[in-house]
């Protein structure tokens, strides 16, 4: 079992130690929190081990979870790289693209292996979809939340968008060609809500639209590809799949047949595949325990980190 150490005490902090502890490929040595109040409470409350220092829990373990404010992440990740630990870091994976390339370099001279926290990978709907997702031309997301003071030192497309980012740019296998965006402060002194439109070399163009002061929750992205269209529900966890293929010569009576104006005949069939239900942050740090063991490619890089990061600065500097 991999010796596991938390860098971060926050509610997600929690959630990884949480997760950590009843994992059956880490053991959790223990956690360290900037704020030795809080630090002290969550070892009362849970029973985890406490470390009073940084270097001390680095020392201790085989992998370092970061988990605390995007400011500290390159610091964080930097001391625990020298120190020859692999590291989990959450999204986004630094402040500055300039530091997540830094960190690129460190983790490739040191031979230890990096991950991002980017979880709608880990998203069962997703995952359900993923293999069906083909060189889609259009791309259209919306992550919607409510207001909520946690995340709000930073603007919604790093602490929203940045996640759809992610997952468009992990399905469209082209360049970045531009980036167009607004955005708006209302509430906070960064924006609020934002809309980006991304396009790509191939020709596919993703329409981006976040919020953190929505009066409802959302999280759905649809891709249109050549005879398919696919929707995927990251918060319900629902997916849905309609294509399109040649119609037969003779349709049955409940056979879906458009025409278009030539008089071509398309049948439309709905093949949605099977949810399997999961916990997506146990999966994507158990699947670095994975990666770690086997010597294989993590599947959340720093490299698909940085370029996230990169496509939301680009979008952060068009406002």
């Amino acid at each position: 079992m991999l010796k596991a150490g938390v860098l971060g005490a926050g509610h997600l902090g929690k959630i990884h130690l949480r997760l950590l502890n009843q994992s059956d490929k880490f053991q959790l040595v223990g956690f360290y929190d900037a704020d030795a109040d809080n630090g002290k409470k969550v070892e009362a409350e849970f029973g985890y081990k406490y470390f009073k220092t940084i270097e001390a829990l680095i020392e201790a373990v085989d992998v370092v979870d970061i988990v605390t404010p995007t400011l500290s992440h390159y610091d964080c990740a930097k001391q625990a790289i020298a120190k020859g630990k692999h590291i989990f870091v959450e999204k986004p994976i630094t402040n500055t693209v300039q530091e997540a390339e830094s960190l690129r370099a460190l983790v490739a001279e040191y031979g230890v292996k990096g991950q991002v926290g980017h979880v709608e990978r880990f998203n069962p709907a997703f995952i359900a979809v993923k293999d069906q997702l083909d060189s889609p031309m259009f791309i259209e997301a919306h992550r919607l939340a409510e207001f909520n003071p946690r995340g709000t030192d930073v603007p919604v497309v790093l602490d929203l968008m940045i996640h759809d980012i992610d997952v468009i740019l992990s399905v469209v296998k082209s360049k970045v060609k531009n980036v167009s965006a607004s955005g708006v402060s209302v509430i906070s002194d960064t924006p609020d809500i934002a809309n980006a439109r991304i396009e790509f070399v191939n020709g596919c163009v993703a329409n981006l639209t976040a919020s953190r002061i929505s009066l409802k929750n959302m999280r759905k992205t649809r891709f249109f590809q050549r005879d398919a269209y696919i929707s995927v529900d990251f918060l319900e966890k629902k997916c849905e799949v309609v294509k399109m293929k040649d119609a037969p010569e003779t349709p049955g009576d409940f056979d879906m047949v458009l025409q278009n104006a030539e008089g071509v005949k398309k049948q439309i069939y709905f093949d949605n595949p099977e949810i399997s239900a999961n916990n997506a942050i146990l999966d994507e740090l158990e699947s670095f325990a994975d990666a770690i063991n086997n010597n294989t490619t993590p599947i959340v890089t720093l490299h698909d980190g940085t370029e996230a990061l990169r496509v939301a600065t680009m979008i952060i500097d068009q406002f």
